[in-house]
């Protein structure tokens, strides 16, 4: 990542600085089995809590991977689990105020369980397995706060509402 400051001028003309954190786009992956999802718990040190999440993440070395290789090499990374499909839902502006970094979000069904493939930062990373009815009642409850994670599960709600109403 890189932080930097623009000059920039507003619209009225006056001059002021504007502070971006530069990162590369990232990955996230809905494992759905059924109707269970799959997430991952992580230590998240800037907030200095544990956070329930879908899988997701950058590629190494700022690597430039396509997105959909990126997905499934995530999803085996931090799951184990290796998708029969992949489907795009959506992106995602992570926060446009501060950082230019954006999010490619998948769906992954006909899933393969195997062996978690995790960096070093991730060593204490666990995957569970939830009901929808359970994930849905972890939000309520303030349990699953990741922003990229609500506003996944939010498209796939669009996209399973679209393929409903397509039959």
């Amino acid at each position: 990542m890189s932080v930097r400051e623009d000059a920039i001028r507003r619209a009225d003309g006056s001059a002021g600085i504007y502070g971006v954190v530069d990162k590369p786009d990232f990955a996230l992956v809905i494992p759905l089995d059924g109707d269970r999802l799959m997430l991952v718990e992580q230590f998240r040190y800037p907030l200095g809590v544990r956070r329930w999440e879908f899988p997701q993440g950058t590629a190494p070395d700022r690597a430039d991977l396509p997105p959909r290789e990126l997905a499934a090499r995530e999803l085996r990374e931090e799951t184990g689990l290796v998708a029969g499909v992949i489907t795009r839902l959506g992106d995602l502006d992570c926060a446009p105020g501060m950082t230019s970094q954006r999010g490619n979000v998948f769906l992954a069904t006909d899933l393969v369980e195997g062996d978690a493939q995790r960096e070093l930062e991730e060593q204490d990373m666990r995957a569970a397995w939830f009901g929808r009815a359970e994930f849905e009642a972890m939000v309520r409850k303030g349990e699953i706060v990741d922003s990229q994670s609500l506003a996944a599960y939010a498209l796939l709600l669009l996209h399973e509402a679209h393929h409903t109403n397509q039959r």
